[in-house]
């Protein structure tokens, strides 16, 4: 089986005359993505791959987690994730190395909380009820899939275990 990380962005800022692509994290984003990092790795959840989007704040995001990951986890910069629809964040997946068991997403809303939706149609309660109140920045959904490859995931293939949000942190 293999387990999917879903990872919003950190908080970010809203600079004049930025971007949106290029805009940097934000002091709290800067603060929660290393919490969140760390969180993954104590959760036992460390990822061996990781799909990032190209956006700056995604990137940032990433520079602070992979550090408290402990250890190297190889990692692509996929443009096409950008404020994506679900189905083509789900068709990187799917594109994922096999070799990889845990896979960790870095992207954007609206489309992560949407595909966390689509893919996990059962789950922890609890972390379904705080995911549909809010995918916050730096929001994590944890899912595991009955897929042995990641080409085989698909709509209802999952079952959410958890939703971490910094705020959940202790």
């Amino acid at each position: 089986m293999k387990r999917l990380l879903l990872l919003r962005h950190a908080k970010s800022a809203w600079p004049d005359g930025v971007e949106d692509h290029d805009r940097p994290l934000s002091d709290r984003g800067r603060r929660d993505a290393p919490r969140m990092g760390a969180c993954i790795a104590a959760a036992g959840l460390r990822p061996d791959f990781a799909l990032v989007s190209s956006a700056r704040r995604t990137q940032e995001t990433w520079a602070l987690v992979a550090p408290a990951l402990g250890g190297t986890c190889p990692s692509l910069v996929v443009p096409s994730i950008y404020e994506a629809e679900p189905a083509t964040i789900l068709a990187a997946i799917q594109g994922a190395p096999e070799e990889s068991e845990t896979l960790l997403v870095i992207g954007h809303n609206p489309g992560f909380e949407a595909l966390a939706a689509l893919l996990a149609r059962q789950g922890d309660p609890d972390a379904f009820a705080r995911m549909k109140t809010k995918y916050p920045t730096a929001g994590l959904a944890v899912i595991e899939c009955n897929s042995l490859r990641w080409a085989d995931v698909t709509p209802g293939a999952g079952r959410l275990e958890a939703f971490v949000t910094p705020k959940t942190l202790p």
